[in-house]
């Protein structure tokens, strides 16, 4: 009997279940034949506010009460008119160090990675040969000194005896032209002099620029020739690093207006690294034609780089000031809200919330510069948007975090 009674009792529980759980379709098929009447229409129909919402604002206004939202007011400030690109940081000069003879490094003087200024001795390559030449130059130049110092005292003495009629013209002509040829040949070893000495100063490697130098590829002892033309002819490359060109491109849309921020004054220019770095220039240089595959053109801005922050080749975030707009309505990035009709934001009026279509010109450091579609000092939902519908009753409740950060979007 107790097996009987259990079975009985696990019948009546399962059809009990399957009663609820098909209670709709079992109401659907029975429900005329008892005279029980369908559901209003009014309960199973969408609103006619609920239906006027952006996709995923519909529903009922406020099924739980009063919904918690943060506001903020519209504001009517001073906004830049910026654009932003991705840039290359790339050194004014880049100097790739070679030899000019043939000759043994004698000595380095700087470490790789070293920080050198214009002027610098880098390398010291073997001069010996050359200060020997050098020295029988001078020598000679001092023989011909003397040998010219001797052709002006002959050239003088016939001078006197022809004046005397005790020398002949032809004696005279013959001494003017010795002194010319000493003093032509004082001439041409002093030349040879100046050539050595230039020839000198290429034994000592001076840096061109102020800046980075890179790897150094031989050291003391290496033979360097100028008719090498490998890789490792090189010894060094210096990059300068302060000032420095960070290089980027623009649509094609913005260049008028960059080029008439240009004609104004300087145009600045920051390169950021993250939300903390943040290095400012000015506009240099635009490219002189428009990409045609991309439709962008590239321009140059110059930076300062005194602390190094930026380096070559590196990428960073650029944003150019074409210039100030004075009176420029904005809010909280995180009050604009995307819908099917474009942006849309909540403005709360008397407690209730109203769906306001906006245009939005742009939007940088959190804010957003609204076109159309708002005034100066209404009050914009930040934050609770997410369970507004139109004409929603509202509560005003203090920010909790930032409400100028952008709203992450939901995940799902």
């Amino acid at each position: 009997m107790g097996f009987v009674r259990a079975a009985v009792f696990t019948s009546i529980v399962a059809i009990g279940g399957a009663a609820y759980v098909y209670r709709a379709d079992v109401m659907r098929e029975v429900g005329p034949y008892l005279g029980m009447a369908p559901a209003k229409a009014a309960e199973t129909q969408a609103s006619p506010a609920a239906g006027a919402q952006p996709q995923g604002r519909r529903g009922r206004a406020n099924p739980g009460g009063a919904v918690p939202v943060v506001i903020m007011p519209v504001t009517s400030q001073a906004m830049p008119v910026a654009v932003d690109a991705v840039g290359t940081v790339q050194s004014i000069a880049s100097v790739q160090i070679k030899p000019r003879m043939d000759s043994q490094i004698m000595k380095v003087n700087v470490e790789e990675g070293a920080l050198v200024k214009e002027g610098d001795v880098l390398f010291e390559l073997d001069s010996r040969a050359l200060k020997a030449q050098l020295g029988q130059i001078e020598a000679q130049i001092r023989k011909d000194q003397a040998q010219v110092i001797q052709a002006r005292r002959d050239l003088q003495r016939t001078e006197e005896l022809l004046a005397k009629n005790a020398g002949t013209v032809v004696q005279r002509d013959n001494a003017g032209t010795a002194v010319k040829a000493a003093e032509a040949q004082l001439e041409a070893d002093e030349a040879a002099k100046a050539s050595v000495q230039t020839s000198l100063t290429f034994t000592e490697i001076r840096a061109p620029v102020s800046g980075r130098i890179g790897s150094i590829a031989n050291k003391a002892g290496a033979v360097v020739r100028t008719g090498d033309n490998s890789a490792a002819s090189t010894l060094a490359t210096i990059n300068q690093i302060d000032p420095i060109y960070v290089s980027f491109a623009i649509p094609q849309v913005i260049l008028p207006d960059l080029r008439a921020a240009m004609a104004k004054g300087p145009v600045t220019v920051s390169a950021i690294v993250d939300d903390s770095k943040k290095q400012s220039g000015v506009m240099a240089f635009i490219e002189n034609t428009v990409d045609p595959n991309t439709g962008t053109v590239t321009a140059k801005a110059r930076i300062g780089n005194a602390n190094e922050l930026l380096w070559p080749g590196q990428f960073v975030k650029v944003e150019i000031v074409l210039g100030i707009e004075p009176d420029a309505l904005s809010v909280p990035s995180s009050a604009v809200q995307l819908g099917s009709q474009g942006p849309y934001v909540f403005v709360i009026k008397d407690g209730v919330a109203e769906l306001r279509q906006v245009s939005i010109k742009r939007t940088q450091d959190g804010q957003a510069v609204i076109g159309k579609g708002l005034e100066s000092g209404e009050q914009v939902v930040v934050d609770g948007q997410l369970r507004l519908v139109q004409g929603a009753s509202v509560t005003v409740r203090p920010p909790t975090v930032n409400p100028t950060r952008p709203a992450t979007p939901p995940r799902g």
